[in-house]
């Protein structure tokens, strides 16, 4: 499977214009058959590769997922890491914050769940959410008592984005991988799947008034999505917007780049040395010695 980089990922310093991107390309499967052996592969790929990248500990990834509503997050989340050993990957969602996280930075509750060396990090959703839905909703900075010289809205944000980007770089040199993902999804097929969830009762769960009421704010989370691409995809942390009208090619496009992103790194599984191979060897020659 061949990804064109090119096209998904976002360039830095790129003015975004996420009108002029899909949410919908020729799949990358022909059938739903072969969709399914394309994704059992790159499971299986993904957890070979995670299973050096646990015993080498010396990288950490982190895997960012932002989208609006039933863009699929969730989905590709369950179906992508479907193979991963649970001890090597976490996932953690990030809602309204708590009365103690809102007394920090706005950074400080994500920072205590980036994943250790070895472990693959996963953020439903993350820290980008104080320079998207906060900026959406100005009044949320209200409530995280930030000082008013602070509250400028020429600033608050470029400042913001300027700590993000600092975190990112610091986090990058010290052998902590981030990629980030958008499930770029049109306004029209987030319709339908919300008439799904209202239709099906087994999902009726899923959807809540909230949702629609954030729909009123497309264009204003779709400008401040684009704002925050062009100021924070970097080469060390770049973001890709992928197409995900078709949620099982957005689930391949996504397990492909984790599949390339982890092969890319220099792991290996630790050698031992003359000393442990010799403590190794008298442990198996008690062993044997046990069964005579």
């Amino acid at each position: 499977m061949q990804i064109d980089y090119d096209v998904i990922r976002i360039q830095d310093g790129e003015q975004v214009n996420l009108a002029q991107r899909p949410t919908l390309v020729d799949p990358v499967y022909r059938s739903k058959k072969e969709y399914k052996e394309m994704l059992a592969d790159h499971v299986e790929q993904l957890s070979k590769l995670q299973e050096v990248h646990y015993a080498d500990n010396r990288y950490a990834l982190l895997l960012i997922f932002q989208a609006m509503d039933a863009a699929g997050k969730d989905g590709i989340i369950r179906h992508v890491m479907s193979g991963v050993n649970p001890q090597g990957c976490q996932v953690f969602s990030f809602k309204h914050p708590s009365a103690e996280e809102l007394d920090h930075d706005f950074l400080w509750r994500s920072n205590r769940c980036l994943p250790e060396r070895g472990r693959i990090g996963i953020f439903n959703r993350s820290y980008y959410e104080e320079v998207l839905i906060v900026r959406v909703h100005p009044e949320i900075l209200t409530m995280q008592d930030v000082p008013d010289g602070l509250r400028n809205k020429n600033k608050v944000w470029k400042n913001r984005y300027q700590s993000i980007t600092a975190l990112e770089k610091h986090l990058y040199c010290n052998g902590t991988r981030v990629v980030k993902f958008f499930l770029h999804l049109s306004k029209e097929e987030q319709r339908k799947r919300f008439l799904a969830r209202i239709d099906a009762p087994e999902k009726n769960w899923k959807f809540s008034v909230a949702d629609i009421e954030e729909r009123k704010y497309w264009k204003q989370y779709m400008e401040a999505y684009e704002e925050c691409f062009g100021a924070t995809s970097t080469k060390r942390a770049p973001w890709y917007v992928v197409p995900a009208d078709d949620k099982q090619n957005a689930r391949l496009i996504v397990s492909q780049i984790i599949v390339d992103t982890l092969a890319a790194l220099d792991l290996s599984s630790p050698e031992a040395s003359k000393e442990r191979l010799k403590e190794l060897s008298d442990i198996r020659r008690k062993l044997m010695e046990e069964s005579e």
